[in-house]
């Protein structure tokens, strides 16, 4: 649908105009409208890789958030990198806001997690406005915010009063991270699928059976690769029973999480959904003839 409507705006240029515009606002509910931000945000910054239909004054629609999306903290015997300059920090939020990605917030030092969202980037200012999941309000002082950027564990500090916007309750406005921590959470090297071979995965879902293509493989899991119209229900979190891969010439049958799910532009398949799953509960048996399926995989390579 959303194709259908982006080739219809490129088509028929009317569609943009300021009237057309201000007809669609006007007729969307209005608990669907962006509420007014009268202190910090000046402007809603938006980007393409989100690849979704953006109406001007309207929000993108989000899935609810639930307990799969909770990320922990970095643990203190690991050891990330740490990111201070300030250009790859905004593009590390720009990218969280764009994706719509659940933050993990955890407050003035307790072990009980809050979920928010980054609701709206600053277009000059080094601020950004969180959406806290819940009514309850952020406690004054320090807060960890943490969150999971690909295939990394994303961290931060900050403390701040957290005033929320006048008569917005969940909206919190909050400066930029002076430094972030940064955990790759590969174990493993990820190996991108040769373009010649079969490697591909298959299962079922509420019923109906699924074949996508893998876009890498690893030690620790696979990521696939789908229309966005073959995507809905393979959110963060989702186990998938039985999967059976075809690793070219290796057959495993496999249990996965998924992990990650993020739009791209491929050039010769248009709009694509990368899908990052996990292993669960390899045996030992399945988990050599992945070692085996990579170690062909990286021969074939040189």
């Amino acid at each position: 649908m959303t194709s259908i409507l982006k080739n219809l705006r490129d088509h028929l240029p009317w569609l943009q105009s300021p009237a057309v515009r201000r007809s669609n606002a006007h007729l969307r509910p209005a608990w669907s409208a962006v509420p007014a931000a009268p202190s910090g945000v000046k402007e809603y910054v938006r980007t393409e890789a989100a690849g979704d239909l953006i109406t001007a004054g309207l929000l993108p629609r989000r899935r609810r958030m639930g307990a799969a999306d909770i990320a922990e903290r970095i643990p203190l015997a690991a050891t990330p990198h740490e990111i201070a300059d300030p250009a790859a920090i905004r593009e590390a939020l720009q990218t969280l806001y764009d994706r719509g990605e659940p933050i993990t917030i955890y407050a003035d030092g307790t072990g009980t997690p809050r979920l928010a969202r980054i609701h709206a980037m600053d277009a000059t200012e080094a601020v950004f406005t969180l959406r806290l999941d819940g009514e309850a309000a952020l406690p004054e002082g320090p807060c960890t915010f943490v969150t999971r950027l690909d295939s990394a564990r994303f961290q931060f500090e900050l403390s701040a009063a957290w005033t929320p916007l006048p008569g917005h309750a969940t909206l919190v406005p909050a400066p930029f991270p002076q430094s972030c921590l940064v955990l790759n959470r590969r174990a493993s090297r990820r190996l991108e699928t040769p373009v010649a071979g079969n490697y591909t995965a298959s299962f079922v879902m509420f019923g109906t059976p699924y074949e996508m293509l893998l876009y890498d493989v690893a030690a620790g899991g696979i990521g696939m690769r789908c229309a966005p119209r073959d995507a809905p229900g393979l959110h963060i979190g989702r186990r998938l029973q039985r999967v059976r891969l075809e690793l070219n010439d290796t057959v495993v049958i496999c249990d996965l999480e998924v992990r990650l799910s993020r739009r791209f532009r491929s050039f010769l398949l248009g709009e694509q959904v990368q899908i990052g799953c996990r292993f669960v509960g390899l045996s030992e048996q399945m988990q050599a003839l992945v070692d085996r399926a990579i170690t062909k995989m990286a021969q074939g390579r040189r």
